[in-house]
């Protein structure tokens, strides 16, 4: 069954098809698409239509493009619009329109890639899944996957984020959900939203894309919850909160080996789960994820079952032996929230010497300095023995902490890498952490290095063909 045929998708996006084609899939990079993709040149660090020529060279079925390229014969195939990103909008909103399956919109501060990839190995045993690809949750992250979707699908799960007020509304009455979850509501983007209340009115306005009868899935445990609630009531959604006193609650939790058993109480049912990781917040969202795909519509032991097939991405969480350590790669991002559920992990993990890498957290506002200096108080730092940061945010944790338990500092990732042999030593475990920016998996990269280990089989940053126009990095969003 063909994705898009050229009439359909010019009816779509009120645009001119110059021929006619069938389009398998879409790509938004010639480095790697596939023959009998349609190629949508948007414009982002370079424009895509420098790349039409290349994508048609690689075997696109056609382009979507707001003009003729030049070096593009006219007679191409070629879907020509006034403006690509509507356009691609446009597809989004047709393919959701033509689809009869399910759909789960998930956001929060925290754990929407883990948790999306969650959902994905619940329901696969169930039906047709289609997810989202990697990060893609912006505003043409979401009509992508929306527009990459197929007819049949059974379930369909989005990740949905944002940078500024404003964002996570249209992107969310564009999927339409059936079911939407928040994971949790943390300091992130806080030059932006100013307070804590202000970014869950912003991820609470999801809820005003549900469908009819639609659900609420949300965490109970938060100062915010009601504010989550009340915007839940407002949509008229039906709510189930999980938590240690919501709907769907965990009963225990045992980890080893990087492992974790869980038990776990979901509306009404108790179920048994395995996740291939450690963490409890990796286990609170998994209750949410069971209670959002029962909501669906799936069979919930079955989904239980599913979720053994789980694994995190690339510096997301994964546990793995590197040489004489045990190593926490939770690199890719990190806020407050997330720093303090990294090093509860990094504290239940089996004996040996606690050590964090730490980089800086970015995006925290007027009061980043403090709340960096903050964490030598976190409750869950004190199982830590050393503490080795770089960025000039973190070293108001280093000038926080006492003089024993400061490892080095340097001004850059760059310079811990350079000093790898010297972070660590035979038995211990090590947490590494920092937001994106702050460059700090490349210490991950030098600690793989100087051990010779390959990193897990996952994709990192996201899949090859979700990156955008060549060769920007996808922006990362909350």
């Amino acid at each position: 069954m063909s994705l898009w045929a050229a009439a359909e998708a010019a009816a779509a996006t009120g645009g001119r098809a110059t021929t006619d084609w069938v389009a398998e899939g879409l790509s938004i990079d010639t480095r790697t698409i596939r023959p009998g993709d349609l190629f949508v040149a948007l414009k982002d660090a370079r424009d895509g239509h420098d790349f039409v020529a290349q994508a048609l060279e690689k075997g696109a079925a056609a382009a979507l493009v707001s003009r003729i390229p030049e070096g593009v014969a006219a007679d191409a195939p070629l879907l020509v619009v006034a403006d690509v990103v509507p356009a691609l909008e446009a597809l989004g909103r047709a393919a959701r329109a033509r689809t009869q399956g399910r759909v789960l919109a998930i956001t929060g501060s925290v754990g929407k890639t883990s948790t999306k990839d969650m959902a994905a190995a619940a329901l696969a045993p169930q039906g047709r899944v289609h997810a989202a690809e990697a990060s893609l949750n912006n505003h043409w992250g979401v009509p992508l996957t929306l527009a990459r979707m197929p007819a049949d699908t059974d379930f369909a799960i989005l990740e949905l984020g944002m940078n500024h007020p404003g964002e996570i509304a249209p992107l969310a009455r564009m999927a339409r959900p059936h079911v939407a979850m928040i994971t949790t509501v943390a300091p992130a983007h806080m030059e932006a939203f100013g307070s804590l209340d202000g970014i869950a009115v912003e991820k609470a306005s999801i809820f005003e894309g549900l469908e009819p009868a639609g659900h609420a899935i949300l965490p109970e445990d938060l100062g915010v919850t009601q504010i989550l609630r009340d915007a839940a009531d407002r949509a008229g959604a039906i709510i189930v909160g999980f938590g240690r006193d919501g709907m769907a609650k965990p009963l225990s939790a045992t980890a080893a080996d990087g492992v974790t058993q869980v038990r776990a109480r979901v509306l009404g049912e108790t179920l048994d789960f395995t996740l291939a990781t450690a963490g409890a917040h990796f286990v609170m969202n998994a209750v949410g994820v069971l209670a959002a795909v029962t909501a669906l519509g799936a069979d919930p032991r079955r989904a239980a079952e599913g979720l053994a097939d789980w694994r995190p991405y690339k510096g997301r969480g994964g546990v793995e032996r590197i040489g004489e350590i045990t190593l926490i790669d939770d690199s890719y991002n990190a806020n407050p929230a997330s720093l303090a559920a990294g090093l509860a992990t990094l504290a239940g993990m089996p004996p040996g010497r606690r050590v964090a890498i730490l980089g800086d957290m970015l995006e925290l506002g007027a009061d980043e300095l403090a709340l960096h200096a903050a964490i030598a108080d976190y409750r869950q730092l004190q199982e830590v023995a050393l503490v080795h940061a770089c960025g000039p945010r973190m070293r108001a944790l280093m000038d926080a902490l006492p003089a024993d338990r400061r490892g080095l500092w340097s001004e850059d990732a760059a310079g811990l890498s350079a000093r790898v042999d010297e972070l660590t030593r035979p038995g211990d475990v090590v947490f590494v952490k920092g937001s994106k920016g702050s460059r700090v998996a490349s210490v991950v990269d030098a600690l793989r290095k100087s051990r010779q280990s390959a990193p897990p089989d996952r994709p990192g940053d996201g899949a090859p063909d979700a990156a955008p126009p060549d060769p920007a990095a996808i922006p990362t969003r909350r």
